[in-house]
């Protein structure tokens, strides 16, 4: 029942910076990294692929025109190619847990796919007609003649008891996202599908009416855009993104980092500054202009380090993406706008060094995996992912960042851990477009 499963930037750009002690401070250094991960959490979707033909059985449009043939047939009989169907409730994946073989290690959770007979079930006991404009496509694996589907489930199509009969239940993907080891690239797979998934459908759910004449939406494509219905508009609307920069700010030393605390983070936690970028700026202006906002610090040379999808922000903006700089101060003294920050303060390299206590992102790893297979096992209780973490002595640490499944993280890390060799981070790959200098 279940399925288990860069660096980059312009020639032009990085050429005007090439020649910056920052810049080659910041490149040159084999040992400068972040933590052992291929790709930032939410990113590497294993079920992303190039476009197929409409022709091929895989492809969107033929896939939708099998779903249409086994739902009209009204049959539960499995269709070939297999079908896959990953059911969320308010924003929420379905998802099961397993005991790992090892004892001591915690347990691990799984996507809750279903067959597309058991959604037909799950469906008989719903006033809602089970149609194929709820199914979105997310994939397929013609290896193993699968194709991969997302469903929205209004009301109470499902219930928990029948959920939890089969050892299934809706789960947060924040948690799931704390609860998944990084370093295992099957949950890293399957956490980016559930991103993916989660925000086309948040997506569908807000924009069903045209914004250009106010009719009504349709999806179009297998739910990979939709359409407005009415005939003398038929405008085209495609899934949402909403670029944010988050930027590391550093010294003209490179001895402190900027960082800074908002009144919704927990306490003790600081992390980077961040902002959506404004329409006619580009990434490097929007930079400067969100730390001059929030923190009246002035910045010259901004410097890309990577991007990460972000799909479990709020619902009216189904898919963040979080495009990562390092930016380098011009001006030192902090004037902080209360209005979106609680505070900002420089930290040295060592202070930031202190607060990245892994074991405690190992704890928490632990507790929230344990908390998902009691959810699953319907004895939940009530265990706090954003408690305080604790350094090894059992004192509260003075301040903390962002796990390994926030780009902040890595931005934070990359700085702190230049110039060291203790095998536990990677280097920075160089840009592709370096050779070509």
């Amino acid at each position: 029942m279940f399925c288990s499963s860069s660096l980059s930037s312009s020639s032009f750009f990085l050429s005007s910076l090439s020649h910056s002690p920052h810049f080659q401070f910041l490149f040159k250094r084999s040992s400068m990294s972040t933590i052992n991960l291929k790709v930032h959490a939410f990113a590497g979707n294993p079920l992303r692929s190039k476009t197929s033909k409409p022709t091929d059985l895989y492809s969107p449009i033929s896939a939708l025109e099998t779903l249409k043939t086994h739902l009209l047939n009204n049959t539960h009989e499995d269709s070939s190619p297999n079908f896959k169907v990953l059911p969320f409730k308010k924003g929420k994946p379905l998802a099961s847990s397993s005991e790992s073989i090892d004892t001591s290690s915690p347990p691990f959770w799984h996507l809750g796919w279903i067959t597309l007979a058991d959604c037909k079930w799950f469906w008989e006991s719903s006033d809602d007609l089970l149609s194929e404009d709820l199914f979105v496509y997310l994939g397929s694996d013609q290896d193993k003649d699968v194709i991969y589907w997302a469903i929205d489930i209004l009301g109470d199509s499902v219930s928990i008891r029948e959920l939890r009969d089969k050892k299934l239940c809706f789960v947060e993907l924040r948690t799931l996202m704390v609860a998944t080891d990084w370093a295992d690239s099957r949950a890293m797979g399957e956490l980016a599908v559930a991103g993916h998934a989660r925000a086309l459908l948040e997506w569908h759910n807000v924009s069903r009416f045209c914004g250009h004449c106010g009719g009504k939406t349709v999806p179009k494509d297998a739910g990979r855009r939709k359409q407005c219905s009415k005939e003398e508009c038929k405008k085209r609307v495609y899934p949402r993104v909403d670029p944010v920069v988050i930027m590391l700010v550093i010294d003209r030393e490179n001895d402190r980092a900027l960082l800074s605390r908002q009144s919704r983070y927990v306490p003790r936690m600081w992390s980077c500054l961040a902002g959506f970028i404004e329409p006619g700026e580009s990434l490097e202006e929007a930079v400067r202009r969100e730390t001059w906002e929030e923190t009246g610090i002035e910045v010259g040379e901004v410097i890309y380090h990577s991007s990460q999808p972000w799909p479990v922000g709020p619902s009216s903006m189904p898919c963040q993406l979080m495009v990562g700089f390092f930016a380098y101060a011009k001006s030192l003294e902090i004037h902080v706008d209360k209005e979106e920050l609680e505070d900002a303060q420089w930290h040295s390299r060592e202070d930031v060094r202190k607060a990245l206590t892994f074991t405690e992102y190992e704890k928490a790893q632990k507790t929230a995996a344990a908390k998902v297979d009691q959810m699953c096992k319907g004895v939940e209780k009530g265990v706090n992912f954003s408690s305080d973490f604790n350094v090894e002595s059992g004192e509260l640490a003075p301040m903390f960042i962002p796990g390994p499944f926030a780009i902040a993280h890595h931005l934070i890390s990359s700085w702190v851990n230049q110039g060291t060799s203790d095998g536990t981070e990677m280097p920075l790959k160089e840009p592709d477009s370096m050779s070509n200098l």
